[in-house]
């Protein structure tokens, strides 16, 4: 699934995966480990070429807070279950100084993908897939 290594500033050491939801494919970074996690898309202007998001992977379903302080470009997240299935998503704004609105899942989620704002139309209940899923 690792195609390779995102090299923009701030995206260094991110992983790439290709993965679908539903029957849109996208090709996204990969925030696996916690430090991944904390860092996401902050500091990012926009996406590398031929990328569409940032997926961020638990190894177990787990409740998530995903906060926007000095990110530079709005997002949608979207929250997908320990089976992966969609289960809504969140329009969230750059936030350049505290206090910043916190975004928490709608419950246990096993992924959250974030993409630009409005660039994608995701259905809830579709499938993410390509990813391994237990």
């Amino acid at each position: 699934m690792v195609a390779g290594c995102a090299t923009t500033t701030g995206l260094a050491g991110f992983a790439t995966a290709t993965i679908e939801v539903g029957d849109q494919p996208l090709t996204v970074l990969l925030a696996e480990t916690s430090t991944q996690r904390r860092q996401g898309l902050r500091e990012v202007p926009s996406l590398p070429v031929g990328i569409d998001g940032m997926l961020f992977v638990w190894d177990a379903p787990t409740t998530a807070t995903f906060g926007m302080l000095d990110t530079m470009m709005p997002l949608d997240i979207w929250w997908f279950d320990g089976d992966g299935i969609l289960l809504g998503s969140t329009r969230m704004e750059p936030c350049p100084a505290e206090p910043c609105a916190g975004h928490g899942s709608p419950g246990p989620i096993r992924w959250a993908l974030e993409t630009p704002a409005g660039e994608f139309e995701l259905e809830t209940g579709a499938r993410l897939s390509t990813v391994e899923i237990p």
